[in-house]
């Protein structure tokens, strides 16, 4: 094998970045499906929480360490912001709508993806509660039940963010890129629009070769002939 060949199966659209990198449906549909079982988990564990626990009722879970508290939470940690709920019922929807923009334009790593999947997650799950429990639309109030010591209490929605923000960070320490492809790109290079001009040239038909023209590399049947009658 060559070394221009040697090049281009280590580098470009073919290199070790392109492998690793997921295409935008496939990004989306993760960060989707993750943001789906979380949200719903989160529902699930606090309908429990509403049936089966008592009003700032503290019930041992893990001995001390983590305690079952059941309470109703109008603002954000620690309940900052109980006075103005809608704001925070807004910033948690353009946390949602941030987390697609960037996933569109910017996101092709599958870590990047599991930790907004997270996010999105989280932030639906809050959202949810927000929007349709008492005592009102944008007024609701959260459910959290978790309690660690001289932590607030919390839910699992809110495991989710902290959870993917922290491994955000952490991939940008590591320096994992949030598109593979940048990392084997040339300087100058713009790694989304050569996808699209190699998907454009992917997808273009390919025409037939006009009436007296051989095709490229070939050999035309009247030459064939010839060669044989010779």
């Amino acid at each position: 094998m060559n070394s221009a060949s040697s090049t281009s199966a280590s580098a470009g659209p073919e290199g070790s970045g392109a492998r690793r990198r997921l295409s935008r449906a496939r990004v989306l549909g993760l960060i989707a499906g993750i943001a789906a079982v979380l949200a719903v988990i989160d529902q699930v564990t606090k309908n429990w929480a509403v049936a089966n626990l008592e009003l700032l009722e503290p019930q041992p879970f893990l001995g001390e360490v983590l305690q079952l508290t059941l309470l109703y939470n109008t603002g954000a940690a620690w309940g900052m912001g109980s006075e103005i709920t809608p704001a925070v019922t807004g910033l948690q929807l353009a946390i949602v709508v941030g987390v697609i923009v960037f996933a569109v334009k910017a996101v092709r790593s599958p870590w990047y993806a599991v930790a907004l999947g997270l996010i999105m997650g989280g932030a639906l799950g809050n959202i949810h509660d927000r929007l349709l429990r008492a005592p009102s639309a944008f007024h609701g109030a959260v459910v959290d039940f978790l309690e660690l010591p001289h932590w607030p209490v919390f839910n699992v929605a809110d495991m989710g963010v902290v959870g993917g923000a922290i491994l955000i960070v952490a991939l940008g320490l590591f320096g994992v890129a949030a598109d593979p492809a940048a990392e084997d790109a040339q300087p100058g290079t713009d790694p989304a629009a050569e996808d699209a001009a190699s998907d454009a040239t992917d997808e273009a038909p390919q025409s037939a070769p006009a009436d007296g023209e051989q095709p490229p590399g070939g050999t035309s049947a009247e030459h064939r002939t010839s060669e044989g009658d010779r």
